[in-house]
């Protein structure tokens, strides 16, 4: 489910577009949003980034927020990724994320440097043991544009998360000591021949007649 706030929607639109052109804005951002999944799963990519890795990202993770930016330029790859990070599609910062997904598409003339400058941005952004899944795309039709996304999740794991505390009684109460168990009563031995046995005294009813 993407959710574009409301709040979002009255910073990307303006004073004067009516609520049907501000209704169409939010459109856009939202199929921005559903293309750049598609597209994370479906194209295959220089690095590849599939189905498995947004899978890996988003299962058991809480909360997810996902952004997109685009720019062209000396520093392309520096303004898509801080495009992607203040994206209409962000409720929040990513920052202090444990799960990254990013992708960089770009064309052929796209560089190593320019790859690494936005995976670094993302880096420093996201929590320091934060597991981030790079993909990469080279796509001629993008001209000299570079586009930058970001799945970012696992916020709940640690932050605002409600915390447990194991108990066995109510607060506010002692537990009382355990009281020492009485010493149980010595079991008799039915074998046994001291004191009471149960003999009468009588041998002829013990010893069997044909061997005495």
């Amino acid at each position: 489910l993407i959710v574009v706030p409301n709040d979002r929607l009255l910073s990307v639109v303006d004073a004067r577009d009516t609520v049907m052109e501000a209704f169409a804005r939010a459109d856009e951002v939202l199929y921005s949003g559903v293309s750049g999944i598609s597209e994370l799963i479906t194209n295959p990519g220089l690095i590849n980034t599939d189905f498995a890795d947004v899978k890996m990202t988003l299962q058991n993770a809480g909360s997810a927020l996902m952004g997109i930016g685009s720019a062209s330029g000396d520093s392309r790859a520096r303004d898509a990724a801080l495009k992607a990070l203040s994206s209409s599609l962000l409720e929040a910062s990513i920052e202090g994320a444990r799960g990254v997904l990013l992708n960089v598409t770009g064309p052929s003339t796209m560089t190593l440097m320019e790859m690494n400058e936005a995976a670094e941005i993302i880096h420093g952004i996201a929590h320091q043991d934060a597991n981030i899944i790079f993909g990469t795309v080279i796509n001629d039709d993008m001209g000299d544009e570079v586009r930058v996304t970001v799945i970012a999740a696992g916020f709940d794991r640690w932050e605002g998360a409600p915390q447990v505390r194991p108990t066995g009684r109510p607060a506010g109460r002692t537990a009382s000591p355990a009281r020492d168990p009485k010493p149980a009563a010595p079991a008799k031995d039915i074998f046994s021949t001291d004191g009471e046995s149960g003999d009468d005294g009588d041998d002829d009813f013990d010893v069997p007649s044909f061997l005495k």
